[in-house]
């Protein structure tokens, strides 16, 4: 709409004298309850014209309505001044953009972004907190890449300290040598179930000791069990070779898992850093902060940070015995980061547990003079809770990430076959399809939601084929392929010499225009939740098109019938393009 915003400055200028940026001009989508389709806010404007609001919206409307071609039309409502524009104008719109070839191309913007996400523990499998950091983090990362940066996916593994030498003891102790193919469990799982088995017999150990006479903290400090992870984890960081074959052989099992896992979600990873690798780093970027004064050391030797002037708080940066806090490492491993791939932006999708976390690590680097700290940011995302119920849970306080992705796809069969429509499905046809249901389903129910929301998951909810859902706007993808099929569609511009555009198709073609921009939005705030509900705006106005004008397949009017059909190609497209952002697959029939 550049030649609204270049006719209203033109009409500042010549109107009131006075020479305005472009920036001053407010366009919004006119509301519904009103005619036109553009909106000029006004209330910016007064200053110029030291007239009413509505003085100054007729004096403009007048002034495109005579000079603007496509203007044709205009009213004021209080200070909104709609603009009611030539259908010629959507139109030449319609063929010329959105019909064109290179629509939904992607045009490099020569920057680069790393995103950092999922980040597990190597002690147990992943659950549903997980689910929504690995969809999230690679739903950001198409999202990006739509908006034409080149992005560098990561996952920073933890695979080491006190909570992996638990599971590893416990086997050690309990496992009489059990592997994933003598259970027949996946490696993760297996190694989650020696971490409740050391967390149960650790308890026994603590109620033994209190019995005789220990307070509960002595106790937790004083089980055999838990002195014999600590030596553990002595020996590991020792290079013990026995420890570390133990601790390689558990790993190996947990990542096998992990891969299943990532497979079934569909996400995947340019680089993995492991923080076995990187627990040792940041030592230099102690010694470079004391040399610049941004840190001080207390006379016990431990490194600080005060951070009291930004309202934050004196922050310990390494021990008095020399070893490492989380944040030593943090800052290491983010100069490792930068160096490795010299990114404009860098983002860690981290619970919004870590706020804080991460609010001293940015600004602890800004102080140490990093160009690039500035390009850091925190996505911070709220937990995923489930209605009471409504889903087994492994140990009765985790949702496990396989056994929600299996009771979706289970769900999705279920309802599938409610409605009777894969009867002529092949067997192999109606797995893939329930699968992509189930996963379309649970992926859109957590993505439609602003990350820093917290959310109730309710599986049952998510897999209804009417309202915001996934499997709605897949069942309207699968609608337009199968309507498409059936008219041997082939790609035309339509005659549009005596064609009328509907209310509908109107608002269908100004809908569509608005999916690069949502994808600029959507990137700019890193959330999917912009594209996801832009897409139920296009299929629930898709069905409302589609059920308002005649059967399509059955037009007479070979012009207007290849209209509507290309309205249908690029719907589909929008669709499957947004849905592929999202990490969700549309099916071609349902």
């Amino acid at each position: 709409m550049n030649f609204i915003v270049a006719g209203a400055v033109k009409a500042i200028k010549e109107l009131y004298g006075q020479d305005i940026a472009e920036d001053v001009i407010n366009l919004q989508e006119t509301r519904k309850e009103f005619e036109g389709q553009v909106t000029i806010v006004v209330f910016p404007v007064v200053r110029f014209s030291k007239k009413s609001p509505e003085e100054t919206g007729n004096d403009i409307g007048s002034f495109l309505q005579q000079n603007v071609a496509e203007v044709v039309g205009f009213n004021v409502v209080k200070g909104f001044l709609n603009l009611s524009i030539t259908e010629n104008y959507w139109i030449n719109l319609f063929n010329d953009t959105l019909l064109a070839s290179d629509f939904l191309v992607v045009k490099p913007n020569g920057q680069k972004v790393m995103v950092e996400y999922s980040s597990p523990n190597t002690n147990k499998p992943l659950h549903l907190g997980h689910v929504r950091n690995n969809l999230l983090g690679y739903s950001v990362s198409e999202l990006l890449k739509a908006d034409g940066y080149e992005v560098i996916k990561t996952n920073l593994v933890n695979d080491r300290g006190i909570h992996i030498c638990k599971s590893m003891l416990a086997w050690q102790k309990w496992g009489n040598g059990e592997t994933p193919e003598s259970t027949g469990l996946k490696g993760d799982k297996l190694v989650g179930n020696y971490y409740v088995v050391f967390d149960k017999e650790y308890k026994k150990e603590i109620n033994a000791l209190v019995a005789t006479g220990q307070t509960e903290e002595e106790a937790k400090k004083n089980a055999p069990l838990i002195k014999e992870a600590q030596q553990m984890l002595l020996q590991w960081e020792q290079g013990d070779a026995t420890v570390v074959g133990l601790w390689e052989k558990m790993n190996g099992w947990v990542y096998s898992g992990f891969d299943v896992t990532y497979k079934k979600l569909g996400v995947d990873f340019d680089k993995y850093y492991y923080e076995s690798n990187t627990y040792l780093l940041g030592k230099d970027t102690i010694e470079e902060g004391l040399a610049k004064g941004v840190f001080f050391k207390k006379e016990d030797g431990s490194v600080w940070i005060d951070l009291t002037a930004d309202g934050l708080d004196q922050k310990l940066v390494l021990r008095s015995d020399g070893t490492s806090v989380y944040i030593t490492q943090d800052l290491g491993t983010a100069q490792m980061k930068y160096d490795d791939f010299k990114m404009d932006k860098s983002i860690y999708v981290v619970g919004n547990e870590q706020d804080y976390h991460f609010k001293v690590l940015f600004l602890i680097l800004e102080k140490l003079g990093k160009s690039w700290a500035k390009g850091l940011y925190h996505l911070s995302y709220g937990m995923v809770d489930l209605p009471s119920g409504k889903m087994k849970s492994r140990e009765g306080t985790v949702v496990d990430a396989d056994d929600l992705i299996a009771e979706m796809v289970d769900t999705a069969k279920q309802k599938t076959e409610e409605l009777g429509k894969t009867n002529e499905f092949t067997e192999a046809e109606k797995a893939e399809l329930y699968d992509t249901i189930g996963l379309g389903a649970l992926k859109y129910f957590l993505l439609k939601v602003e990350p820093k929301k917290r959310l109730l998951f309710d599986p049952a909810e998510s897999i209804d084929f009417q309202g915001n859902t996934g499997p709605f706007i897949q069942y309207t993808h699968a609608r337009i392929k199968s309507l498409l099929g059936r008219a041997s569609y082939q790609f035309a511009q339509a005659d549009y010499a005596s064609i009328k555009l509907t209310p509908t198709e109107l608002d269908m073609i100004m809908l569509l225009a608005k999916y690069p921009t949502e994808i600029s939005n959507a990137a700019k705030a890193y959330s999917p939740a912009f594209i996801a509900n832009y897409l139920y705006e296009v299929a629930k106005l898709f069905n409302k098109f589609y059920h308002e004008v005649p059967p399509i397949i059955k037009e007479e009017d070979t012009s207007v019938k290849q209209h509507r059909l290309n309205i249908c190609k690029i719907t589909a497209d929008v669709i499957k393009s947004g849905m592929t952002i999202l990490g969700i697959k549309v099916p071609e029939r349902m």
